[in-house]
């Protein structure tokens, strides 16, 4: 009975130290105003159209501060934009070029287009914080 409590420990212990932990600081907003909307993924095919994990910040003094907790270490990407006026989508003009501030980890950008997830990429072993200026 010892040794199964005592291999129970070890499993979860070595499961628990697994896990990571990724904060996102946003600054160099315009603005209080609205909120910002967070993306966090975790694969190239889901970046910018289905999030691993996602949060809605409100904005403090022109900033915005979020943390995903106890992710696998890994792989992932960060996307933001500014939703100024709190319809919870990026507003673009008839071309498609978004009307709101954005940015991706990595400083990531799209050349006649979104960003790629190979730019915005990154790994995590231990706790990481991102910083994305807009």
């Amino acid at each position: 009975m010892k040794n199964i409590i005592l291999a129970s420990f070890i499993a979860v212990s070595a499961f628990v130290s697994a896990q990571v932990n990724i904060k996102v600081e946003v600054t160099g907003l315009k603005n209080n105003k609205g909120q910002v909307m967070i993306g966090l993924y975790n694969s190239e095919k889901d970046f910018l159209k289905k999030t691993f994990k996602g949060n809605v910040v409100l904005i403090k003094d022109k900033k915005a501060t979020v943390t995903f907790a106890n992710l696998p270490k890994g792989e992932y990407a960060v996307s933001i934009f500014h939703d100024e006026n709190n319809n919870g989508k990026m507003d673009s003009n008839f071309m498609g070029i978004p009307k709101e501030e954005y940015a991706s980890s990595n400083g990531a950008k799209g050349f006649m287009g979104p960003p790629k997830y190979k730019d915005a990429k990154f790994i995590v072993k231990e706790d990481k914080t991102i910083l994305l200026k807009i």
